[in-house]
């Protein structure tokens, strides 16, 4: 197999030649901008668009009245109106959106609409939400969603326990910040119907939603979502479509809308700011014998993809770790603040963070090294998962541990003003979207008429490399060449629903439709081949151009594909597998990452360098290196910045950081010098379920690494994210750094 391939959409991104759909325009488009509320709470009193529809070139304005089916989209619950009718309940809301035939036309358009609002008490925390005369987001109240896991006796846990840690961890309100905001264009077609031309993770999950709102049939909508510049989640919920599909139907005109970067913070969903309280016991010699856990969200106000992204922090709770003793309690809150929704990592890096944090700390007060602790306590290969459940055995968090706990750092030569600290942590992250879900996945391979062996899936190119990994894998499968291939994604007219492009689930699903399809498939080329050449099928194999004979080309894949009136074409369909044991939410294969990390700490300034990061994944077999290191990187040097730099802050539930200049996100000088990344190809015997996706790995466990470096280099343990410089020079003053520093380096390596 070829691993070292440059992914194809590569050159094109790096030269920036690439053409994204909102570099798309059709003839006679119009151009859309929406009205989004300026209060993060209030009642509307009356709208008014008159004036907005007699400015000139101006085209449609449209109001919820204009919704001709259900005003309201969401993945799992339709609750955020696409238009809202009576209330307001963040800075994102729409209220109104207008066609016409400038983006400037449209924008002073929006100036003329008058709404009149009543402005009502705002939400702008969890706890304000849950007080109990908080005024009511839902009618059934505050609370979107509890969770909950509990095993053994959590008492007895910690009356085992020689040492007790508690610490209450903050993590922040991180923005996806892809290249390329949310935008497109949607074209009206003859029949009535559509075709959306924007980035989306699921394209069928949009046509059936879209379908909702405009009350026409799924099959007179198609979507077509490839490529985009990035998602990393925030593109999974449907964001504009609606919108310029309201219009094109309403002016029969093809409508573009694409959001500036100002507009893309305010309406764009975040990762979900979270409170996590832990206490954690262990005995004498490092074993844990409790953790509690207690997790609040603020889920912002529409429902989004909250509960599993709740259920997943707990379940991953406990982590890669024996803890007999285990309380977990979830509790994700409605508030005014940003929608918060699916982020790379899916709420494991706000607990993996507190966990890997509650590790350190009990090691530090034990006198222990962290990396003995942890290795005292990991799970073993044929344990149940995290929930109890039965999972795929594995061992690979002894495996990525004891990769990195062998390699060494690189020396480093500082200033006296500055501190070089270490850290290490591990996570354990599920992949699919847990039992009781749809998760449905397949893929088809076809025979064309042009002689091409056509590869098509319902999956998005959302900047993760998904075209080589099928490219790849197809080459291996059918020995055939490049020149062979035509690989069909992102068009729901073109390709077989196969599942959403998130939860790491591509790579996996890809792999196994193909190893679904191989024989099958091989077999009717070869019988066909056969009856067109007359040789025995069992003297034909296939290769580069076509069928051969003995090394001899016996007939090429187009004149194969006319040899019949029938296409050759097979498909096969099937779920992403999950546990036999009904565990609601519960993963079944997992994958391993452990990190460690070396920082520089200036004592003046406060500000952190993070100088080497390494981590080893246990992912399965590598399908493509160059992806799969991207992946890995990539996901590092984001986690570097939810660790170091990123906060959307809000206030009053408005946006203090509405651009990327108040939004600091990693920098190419961010980037550490020295990144390794090593895989842990292995399975256990009897493993059928090859390579694991590696999408959002490579994010999870860096943050409580960075954290723990800092704490070696300065004695200071960091609980909130991000470390701003201001806030880790108000701790290092807290402190008496000399004499700590004497005694760490008695106790850890």
């Amino acid at each position: 197999m070829e691993k070292r391939t440059i992914r194809h959409d590569g050159i094109p991104k790096v030269t920036g030649s690439l053409h994204y759909l909102t570099d798309l325009t059709f003839r006679d488009t119009l151009y859309g901008k929406i009205l989004r509320s300026p209060y993060p709470h209030a009642r509307i009193l009356s709208i008014h668009t008159e004036k907005a529809k007699q400015l000139p070139g101006v085209k449609a304005v449209l109001t919820y009245a204009d919704v001709p089916a259900v005003n309201g989209y969401g993945i799992i619950v339709p609750d955020h109106p696409v238009f809202c009718e009576t209330h307001v309940r963040y800075v994102g809301d729409a209220v109104a959106a207008v066609a016409a035939v400038s983006v400037e036309v449209a924008t002073a358009a929006l100036l003329l609409i008058e709404v009149e609002y009543e402005e009502l008490p705002v939400l702008d925390s969890p706890e304000k939400a849950l007080e109990p005369q908080a005024i009511k987001l839902r009618p059934e109240g505050n609370i979107l969603h509890i969770a909950h896991h509990q095993k053994g006796d959590i008492g007895q846990g910690f009356a085992n326990a020689a040492a007790i840690v508690e610490e209450t961890y903050e993590l922040p309100r991180q923005m996806h910040a892809y290249m390329e905001t949310e935008g497109g264009t949607v074209v009206p077609e003859a029949d009535g119907g559509i075709t959306v031309y924007m980035g989306t993770q699921h394209g069928f999950k949009d046509r059936f939603q879209l379908a909702r709102i405009l009350g026409i049939p799924e099959e007179h909508i198609r979507i077509i979502s490839s490529p985009m510049g990035g998602s990393f989640g925030g593109k999974d919920e449907l964001n504009l479509q609606p919108y310029a599909a309201l219009l094109a139907l309403k002016t029969r005109r093809p409508v573009k809308i694409h959001h500036t970067r100002m507009e893309s913070v305010r309406a764009g969903l975040k990762r979900h700011p979270m409170k996590i309280t832990v206490r954690t016991g262990a005995d004498q010699m490092g074993r844990l014998t409790a953790h509690h856990v207690e997790i609040i969200a603020d889920t912002g106000p529409y429902t989004t993809l909250g509960p599993a992204i709740l259920d997943f922090a707990v379940e991953h709770a406990v982590g890669p770790y024996r803890i007999p003793h285990v309380l977990v309690n979830g509790k994700s809150v409605f508030t005014n603040n940003a929608n918060a929704g699916e982020f790379r990592g899916f709420g494991g890096n706000q607990i993996t963070f507190a966990l890997e944090g509650q590790m350190d700390r009990l090691a530090d007060k034990l006198g222990m090294c962290p990396v003995e602790l942890r290795r005292r306590n990991l799970r073993l290969a044929d344990d149940l998962g995290p929930l109890e459940q039965r999972i795929v055995p594995t061992n690979g968090a002894r495996l990525v541990l004891e990769r990195l706990a062998e390699t060494t750092m690189r020396e480093h030569t500082t200033s006296s003003r500055k501190r070089v600290g270490t850290g290490f942590a591990l996570t354990m992250h599920g992949g699919g979207l847990g039992y009781g879900r749809l998760d449905h996945a397949g893929g088809r391979l076809c025979l064309t008429k042009e002689g091409k062996i056509e590869a098509a899936f319902g999956f998005e190119e959302a900047g993760q490399g998904i075209l080589t990994v099928i490219e790849t894998m197809m080459l291996k499968a059918f020995q055939c060449g490049r020149s062979d291939l035509d690989i069909q994604i992102g068009d729901t007219d073109r390709v077989p629903p196969t599942g959403s492009t998130t939860a790491s689930r591509g790579t996996s699903m890809v792999w196994t439709a193909i190893e679904r399809l191989k024989k099958p498939f091989t077999k009717a080329l070869l019988e066909q081949a056969m009856r067109a050449t007359g040789i025995a099928e069992k003297q034909l194999q296939l290769g580069v151009g076509g069928v051969y004979e003995q090394g001899t080309l016996a007939i090429d894949y187009k004149s194969l594909a006319h040899f019949s009136e029938m296409p050759l074409c097979l498909e096969t369909s099937f779920d992403f597998p999950t546990s036999p044991d009904p565990t609601e939410g519960g993963h079944y294969l997992y994958t391993f990452a452990a990190v460690k990390a070396k920082v520089e700490v200036d004592r003046i300034t406060g500000r952190v360098q993070v100088l080497d990061l390494k981590q080893a994944v246990a992912a399965g077999p590598v399908v493509n290196e160059l992806g799969y290191r991207g992946q890995i990187e990539g996901g590092g040097i984001m986690a570097l910045g939810y660790a170091l730099m990123e906060e959307a802050i809000m206030e009053q539930g408005k946006y203090a950081t509405e651009n990327f200049d108040t939004y600091m996100i990693p920098s190419i000088k961010d980037v550490p010098f020295d990144m390794e990344t090593e895989a842990i190809e292995t399975l256990e015997q009897g493993d059928c379920y090859g390579p694991r996706g590696v999408g959002e790995i490579g994010t999870v466990a860096v943050a409580p690494a960075i954290a723990k470096a800092i704490h070696q280099a300065c004695g200071c343990w960091v609980a909130k994210l991000p470390v701003s410089p201001e806030r880790l020079l108000e701790a290092m003053e807290e402190r008496e750094e000399d004499s700590w520093h004497s005694h760490v380096l008695t106790t850890e390596k």
